[in-house]
């Protein structure tokens, strides 16, 4: 059966590379698969006979012991892991891992992935979903390929044809409309030793906009403000994008407001392998997210589809009887905390463009197709070493049907050192959605009045 898939799997790949320099909606017959054999968002809707389920609609009750306070309770307590995978058997799994993870497990004597049960919990709110099967017969990429065509909001591509469509998929995903969030990110020594920095951070779509105008400034996707809240030393400092729908029309626009100067100015530098806020060198730009911004400087290739152990409904590592302390250790998190399921994923592989820029020459995506969220990415420098690993663990938000990460981890296999983002444990107001939120809060001017120290 294994073969079988693969040779499905591979024939895939095969009928989808991207070669064209912009991508077509697909016909009414294609889009009334969805729903049907796929679900709403364009994954498959059956299981695989074994450890992958149906899809049920997803989870859409929040547990008995969850308060509305954005402090996501486990909806599964009393799971129990099936099995690890390290490295006395990593041999016997590697085909449902990356190289990624192979060489995590193989780096680190304790590093370990636990197992469990697969649960298909994601789904989106019922608007959403109506969307995204209109989007499918409507939204196309533009002729260079770098940004969208007749896209307002929702999945774009639900039935890809392209690696391209399917990482505009990751980007453009639905976050809630509107949101608000605090978060620590760490970048420990090789001992394990950090300091967090602490962000308070509101993330808006245009439409979602309490003073949205259809057609007023409609070249752009979302709103995204980032302050940082401590340490002293860096508090007060304040990014503002714009992220464009259509970046050959207007690429990103991007603001920082420095507190010690007092200035706003332009940050063109916030984009691509430009260095991540207060990341101590250990991430670029468009690592936040797994992968943001413009596709320009990659050739996209989609290799198709695989069964891969990745992070799901990670609301262990989310909890707030946790401490930083309790998940942060030397060379990686507490794997313990984690929890690791068997998925279907799209596997996109980024290659850099001849005369382009950018310190990873190449990146495999290995994208959830439940949720459109990136599970895993493997970064290679320019000799063709694998340099990096990211991992995503993801979490459904069970009260606002939206998929998202507990946090993010980035694995650096030179230095030994990583990085976590979005870590709520310690944070007062993890989360906050539908927040009302008005242009005038993302304007440059608006970045003076939140950089107060």
């Amino acid at each position: 059966m294994i073969n079988h898939k693969n040779l499905l799997y591979s024939a895939l790949a095969v009928s989808m590379l991207y070669s064209a320099s912009a991508g077509a909606a697909v016909s009414a017959e294609e889009a009334a698969k969805l729903g049907d054999t796929l679900t709403p968002v364009g994954a498959e809707m059956s299981g695989n006979g074994d450890e992958i389920p149906a899809w049920d609609g997803g989870l859409l009750e929040a547990p008995a012991g969850y308060k509305g306070d954005g402090r996501y309770v486990d909806p599964f307590p009393d799971d129990k892991e099936l099995f690890r995978i390290d490295q006395s058997n990593v041999d016997q799994y590697s085909e449902k891992l990356t190289p990624g993870q192979v060489a995590m497990i193989r780096t680190y004597d304790d590093y370990f992935m636990p197992v469990y049960q697969t649960r298909r919990t994601a789904t989106y709110p019922a608007e959403v979903l109506e969307k995204t099967k209109a989007n499918a017969t409507e939204v196309e990429l533009v002729e260079s390929g770098n940004g969208l065509r007749n896209y307002k909001t929702a999945t774009p591509f639900p039935i890809p044809q392209n690696g391209l469509e399917v990482i505009f998929n990751h980007i453009t995903r639905y976050r809630g409309g509107s949101f608000t969030r605090n978060v620590s990110q760490v970048t420990p020594q090789p001992n394990g030793d950090f300091s967090p920095v602490r962000f308070t951070e509101s993330f808006t779509e245009r439409v979602a906009l309490q003073d949205y105008e259809p057609g007023e400034d409609d070249n752009v996707m979302f709103y995204f403000k980032q302050a940082i809240t401590a340490p002293s030393r860096l508090a007060g400092n304040v990014l503002l994008v714009h992220e464009t729908i259509n970046q050959v029309k207007e690429p990103r626009r991007a603001w920082l407001y420095n507190s010690g100067q007092r200035r706003v100015r332009r940050a063109p530098n916030v984009a691509y392998d430009g260095p991540g806020t207060a990341a101590d060198g250990q991430r670029t730009s468009d690592n936040l997210d797994l992968y943001n911004g413009a596709p320009d400087r990659y050739n996209w290739e989609l290799k198709g589809k695989k069964e891969l152990y990745i992070p799901y409904n990670s609301y262990r590592l989310a909890s707030e009887d946790l401490s930083y302390d309790d998940i942060i250790k030397p060379g990686h998190i507490d794997q313990s905390l984690a929890r690791y399921e068997l998925h279907r994923v799209w596997h996109v592989t980024a290659t850099l463009k001849d005369g382009e820029r950018h310190v990873y020459a190449k990146r495999d995506f290995y994208i959830d197709e439940d949720t459109w969220q990136i599970a895993v990415v493997d970064h290679y420098d320019g000799r063709g070493n694998l340099w990096r690993v990211a991992e995503a663990h993801a979490m459904q938000i069970y009260d606002a049907n939206i998929p998202a990460y507990a946090f993010e981890t980035l694995y650096d296999l030179l230095s030994g050192r990583y990085l976590v983002m979005g870590l709520t444990n310690e944070e007062s107001n993890p989360y906050n959605y539908g927040t009302e939120r008005h242009s005038r809060e993302y304007t440059p001017a608006a970045l003076r009045r939140d950089g107060v120290r």
